[in-house]
């Protein structure tokens, strides 16, 4: 990969430097972190990580996108998040390291970069300013947990699939004439899994949007035509 250095000395054209572990870091720091990553190369369908599994490195995606899920004790599949490319996981073992809280599989091809614990140690060791951002990725992710757990509560199923929309497109979101595609790659059932509610309520509520004019879905990508409208309903 070709990495340019700005007129500010920060080193640009990466997106695994878009990552908050990288936050405020000059170019000579960047570049010994960079260093120690680790490319990984994952297929659609692949499993990074299961539940349960021992865990001790954190990634950051390069392309692709991730789901990470958790499995009941009767089968059912829950949803947590879709991330990609900027985005990193797997922090959480790096400060415990433990048993890993999700199992990590691959939504699109994706490109991931591997950074192990012993390597962060050391690496927090002589910059522990770098904790501050883990932290607060941390933190983010969190609150979106919480946000997830009240919307269950509190939200009907079309102000969650409302949310979950808007929330994807701050992600995949690309500009289009006629509104904000966002290419999620989710099948029917997975986006159900992310709204935490059946395939059937979740397609109900999308056709309901779709008929008002909110939406038009395109196989694994929704269009989303007008995002007032959704964030209103999301409230």
């Amino acid at each position: 990969m070709t990495v340019g250095t700005g007129e500010d000395g920060r080193v640009e054209n990466d997106v695994v430097l878009t990552a908050p572990l990288f936050a405020d870091m000059d170019v000579e720091q960047t570049q010994a972190l960079r260093a120690s990553l680790t490319p990984i190369e994952l297929a659609r369908g692949d499993v990074l990580f299961h539940e349960g599994e021992p865990g001790d490195r954190l990634y950051v995606i390069e392309r692709g996108k991730i789901k990470l899920g958790r499995r009941s004790n009767d089968g059912r599949e829950n949803l947590l998040s879709v991330l990609g490319p900027g985005e990193m996981f797997g922090e959480l073992s790096l400060f415990d390291p433990g048993p890993r809280t999700a199992t990590a599989s691959v939504v699109a091809d994706a490109r991931l970069q591997e950074l192990a614990h012993r390597d962060l140690v050391a690496w927090l060791q002589t910059n522990p300013a770098v904790a501050k951002h883990l932290l607060q990725a941390l933190a983010r992710r969190l609150r979106r947990t919480n946000e997830a757990l009240a919307d269950l509560v509190f939200s009907d199923v079309p102000g969650r699939v409302a949310k979950a929309l808007l929330d994807l497109s701050t992600r995949f979101g690309e500009p289009v004439e006629d509104g904000l595609r966002v290419a999620h790659d989710l099948t029917q059932e997975e986006l159900a899994q992310l709204v935490g509610a059946s395939r059937e309520t979740v397609n109900k509520a999308l056709a309901d949007f779709a008929a008002r004019g909110w939406v038009r879905r395109e196989g694994r990508a929704v269009v989303l035509l007008d995002v007032d409208r959704l964030e209103r309903r999301a409230r």
